[in-house]
């Protein structure tokens, strides 16, 4: 997607996914080699931007994107090991800061880290910057031992030449190195996958201990000399403001140091304590201008998406070939159904939180986001001081799933502190203000038409989407002619988001219907619905013709060898073509969603009905490349939970414009009793590079409903299933 980049005197703004290695000048220019060495902050040269080396031979890996728990940390130190060559066991990692990277002309690319993004859209600048640094390294060495660079070989952080058997190691010759001019973008050769020593390999987490003993840092637990903490609350209705607060009602009360108005919608409280902070904004009597939307209800929304279903409603094209329309209106076999898919609460475990110090001449910020690019840029715009005033300082996230790639908190802690200059600030959102002041999951609904000729044979398939649009709320400039081409996620003609179905008249279209709830992009994004829309009725075609769901799809996945091969995967471990245990039913589902092949099959057993127990579900992925299979497996097994939780228990509503649910106590997800257990197949097939933390989260859901549906007899088109009196067992 196109991003805007703008640079002047007062401000710096830039798109809330910047594109990698967008060139962006100041006034500033840090050398990157020649005479200068450019020093980390203990000291150590820099032989580039990525990597630092100690006189210890430690490697300090610098990593610009996010870790949230998804691993992304280490994969992306893994992928500049590889072509470093240097010792695993002595690597460390550091984040560089935004303000850092602008002051360098960008020069660590990208920070976004979402939309599985985080290895596949870097990995090959991160690659070469590590080879860069080795090709600088041995120069070094050669130089020293007046040989050419070409009789010297690298690993494991030891420099040999060949002829002599000479030895060195990289914290002997990194001042050399650093002074050095980088090769050449022309000379930098990366490995051949066969050849890979770390990429491929299942090491060890680089930040588990830290998170296990207690010692990494989130931004909830920032705590600054002279630090005051604030509470907030916001308009209850998107849309409305605040109208009113009775300061005078909390004046005294315990640790409060400040009232303050934040924004047009929102009041905050700032206190010696957070629990000080909240208690006296519990107290404050506000007042409230809801505005029009105070009247939307989820029967409303609900209402005005099913219209939207109706053909004669505008609609914007995402996938078309033959004509749909007219085989299906003489078609003598037909069979259609609604779906719906409601709003979900990212629900992160740690609260939105932001720290903010701001002095006339000086912003910094400390926090967790996704994107320290979009967070920088919110406190330039917010702080009204230059690039070179502001900076921020990312910690590690408490959970993410795509909201904290927004900046709205980040912008309150900067409003907060710019009303008490020279103090910092802590701001955290409540759980209640966390829960209803989210960017939720879109809501949509999803009317599903198939034809079938006299040898059932699927002739046509028409699938009509009615709901928000994310990039409509979000990022306007990316939509493509009025369309918004992420809401055809696993529905799209080619791409990182291609149908795995040949249909000989299809058409997939969108009627764009945006209610005042802001949608947002939470993990999977629109794979979740759009997979349980296909998949399902790709069950409900299947069954009516009297054909196995399996043997079906395979029917229409021959020009589709890489979707075909991860459901034939999973179909032979599920042992689809045997009998299940008394007892036991299977259902199965594949999508394709962020450049990766998916699918999986789900066992289940059903009690009374309505009570399910998932006893196990085969997942199998292709994402081209896999840099830790291991970490790979844990993202299956994490989306599972995250798209079962979705599954059974997610779903917000809407009452009076404001959405219902505010606590764990009305939005639950899943225990570890009702996990099942999950064997994932890691099949990369090599030739391209795509994500893993998102794609197969779509895949757990329909395959959960088709095994429910083979088991009662019952298809069930909407969630979550608490909706539907259906539970685990």
């Amino acid at each position: 997607m196109n991003k805007h980049i703008t640079l002047n005197r007062r401000a710096f703004v830039i798109g809330t996914a910047a594109v990698a290695g967008a060139g962006l000048s100041v006034g500033m220019d840090i050398p990157f080699g020649g005479p200068t060495v450019v020093r980390a902050a203990d000291g150590s040269p820099e032989v580039n931007v990525w990597v630092v080396i100690r006189p210890d031979d430690t490697v300090v890996i610098r990593i610009a994107r996010s870790e949230m728990g998804q691993g992304t940390l280490t994969g992306l130190a893994q992928l500049v090991a590889e072509e470093l060559e240097c010792d695993w066991s002595k690597v460390t990692t550091e984040y560089p800061t935004p303000g850092q990277s602008v002051a360098r002309k960008r020069a660590w690319g990208d920070f976004s880290t979402g939309g599985s993004r985080g290895i596949r859209t870097s990995q090959d600048y991160v690659r070469k910057g590590g080879a860069t640094a080795r090709m600088m390294l041995v120069q070094a060495a050669a130089n020293e031992w007046k040989v050419p660079a070409s009789e010297c070989t690298a690993a494991n952080s030891t420099i040999t030449h060949t002829p002599s058997s000479k030895k060195t190691t990289y914290g002997k010759v990194v001042e050399a190195a650093a002074k050095l001019t980088p090769p050449a973008d022309a000379e930098i050769k990366l490995k051949d996958p066969k050849d890979w020593k770390i990429i491929g390999k299942s090491v060890l987490r680089l930040d588990t201990v830290e998170k296990t003993n207690g010692q990494m840092i989130y931004g909830a637990d920032i705590k600054l000399p002279g630090m005051l903490n604030a509470a907030i609350k916001d308009c209850p209705v998107f849309g409305g403001k605040l109208k009113s607060y009775d300061e005078a009602k909390i004046t005294g009360m315990k640790g409060v140091k400040k009232v303050v108005k934040v924004g047009e919608t929102a009041v905050a409280v700032v206190a010696d304590t957070w629990w000080h902070a909240k208690t006296a904004l519990d107290a404050l009597p506000i007042v409230w201008d809801e505005g029009p939307n105070a009247k939307v209800s989820s029967e409303s929304i609900a209402k005005w998406l099913a219209e939207g279903l109706d053909n004669s409603q505008p609609a914007l094209i995402g996938n078309q070939n033959g004509d749909a329309k007219a085989v299906l209106a003489s078609a003598t076999k037909k069979v259609e159904a609604v779906y719906s898919y409601p709003y979900q609460n990212h629900a992160c475990m740690e609260p939105l939180n932001a720290t903010a110090l701001y002095t006339a001449d000086k912003c910094e910020v400390w926090c967790g986001t996704q994107n320290g690019e979009a967070a920088f840029a919110a406190v330039l715009e917010v702080s009204g001081l230059p690039a070179d005033k502001c900076e921020v300082h990312k910690q590690m996230l408490g959970g993410g799933f795509g909201r904290r790639g927004m900046t709205d908190y980040v912008r309150q802690a900067v409003t907060i502190a710019k009303q008490m200059p020279g103090t910092p600030v802590k701001l955290l959102w409540s759980r209640e203000e966390d829960m209803a002041h989210g960017a939720y999951h879109p809501i949509t609904q999803c009317k599903l038409t198939g034809a079938f000729d006299a040898d059932n044979n699927l002739t046509a398939l028409h699938v009509r989407l009615s709901g928000q649009s994310i990039l409509f709320s979000l990022r306007p400039a990316a939509l493509e002619n009025g369309k918004d081409p992420a809401a055809f996620q696993g529905l799209s003609p080619t791409g990182d988001w291609a149908i795995g179905y040949s249909v000989p008249n299809l058409l997939v279209e969108h009627s764009m219907r945006n209610p005042h709830v802001p949608p947002g992009f939470w993990r999977g994004v629109n794979v979740n619905q759009n997979a349980i829309y296909l998949e399902c009725f790709m069950d409900e075609l299947a069954l009516s013709v009297g054909q196995d769901p399996v043997a079906f799809r395979r029917k229409l996945m021959s020009k589709h060898p890489k979707h075909l091969a991860v459901l034939n995967a999973v179909a032979e471990k599920i042992g689809w073509d045997k009998p299940a245990p008394q007892g036991v039913f299977r259902g199965i589902a594949q999508h394709m969603g962020y450049g990766s092949y998916v699918a999986a099959a789900a066992e289940i057993s059903v009690t009374d009905g309505n009570k399910i127990k998932v006893h196990r579900i085969v997942a199998s992925t292709d994402p081209g490349y896999a840099v830790n299979p291991a970490q790979i497996e844990r993202q299956i097994a994490g989306s599972f939970v995250y798209g079962l939780s979705g599954l059974f228990y997610g779903g917000c509503t809407v009452k009076d414009g404001a959405i219902e649910q505010t606590n764990f106590d009305t939005y639950n997800s899943m225990r570890i009793a009702e996990m099942p257990k999950v064997e994932s197949i890691v099949m990369p097939s090599g030739g391209f590079w795509g994500g893993v933390g998102e794609p197969t989260i779509c895949v757990a859901g329909p395959a959960v409903l088709n095994a429910y549906f083979a088991a009662t007899g019952k298809r069930i088109r909407s969630v979550p299933l608490k909706d539907q009196n259906i539970s685990f067992a």
